[in-house]
C-alpha cells in the first residue's frame, strides 16, 4: 500500500521560501534503485506541470526551467521522504503541489507516475 502524504504548503510573500516534504510509506527509498519521485504543481484552472524529479538508483536531480536555481529537491533516506526547498517564490509559483511515485522510473513524467499524495497548497501573494 504505498501512500505518499504532502505537507509544508501555506502562504508566503513573494521572495519568501518554504520547504515541502513528502513522507512516503509502503515502500522504502533506499532499498529500491529504480524508482522516480517527483513534485508535480497545478495553478487554479490550469494543467499540472512537472517541477522536479529525483532519482532513487544515484539520487540525480532534475528541474523545470522555470523553477531552476530557486527549488532544490532532496531525499533523507533515514525518514523516508523527500523534500522540496522552495526560495525566491514568485506569485506564479501558486499551486497545489502533488508528490509523486514511478517505482520502476528512471524519470518523472506527469503522465507516467503510479501513485499520487493528494497535494499541499502554495500561495504567493502580498
Amino acid at each position: 500500500q504505498v501512500q505518499l502524504v504532502e505537507s509544508g504548503g501555506g502562504l508566503v510573500q513573494p521572495g519568501g521560501s518554504l520547504r515541502l516534504s513528502c513522507a512516503a510509506s509502503g515502500f522504502t527509498l533506499f532499498t529500491l534503485d529504480y524508482y522516480a519521485i517527483g513534485w508535480f504543481r497545478q495553478p487554479a484552472g490550469k494543467e499540472s506541470e512537472g517541477v522536479s524529479c529525483i532519482i532513487g538508483s544515484d539520487g540525480s536531480t532534475t528541474y523545470a526551467d522555470s523553477v531552476k536555481g530557486r527549488f532544490a529537491m532532496s531525499r533523507d533516506n533515514a525518514e523516508n521522504t523527500v523534500d522540496l526547498h522552495m526560495n525566491n517564490l514568485k506569485p506564479e509559483d501558486t499551486a497545489a503541489e502533488y508528490c509523486a511515485v514511478d517505482l520502476h522510473g528512471r524519470a518523472c513524467h506527469l503522465h507516467g507516475m503510479d501513485y499520487w499524495g493528494k497535494g499541499t497548497l502554495v500561495t504567493v501573494s502580498s
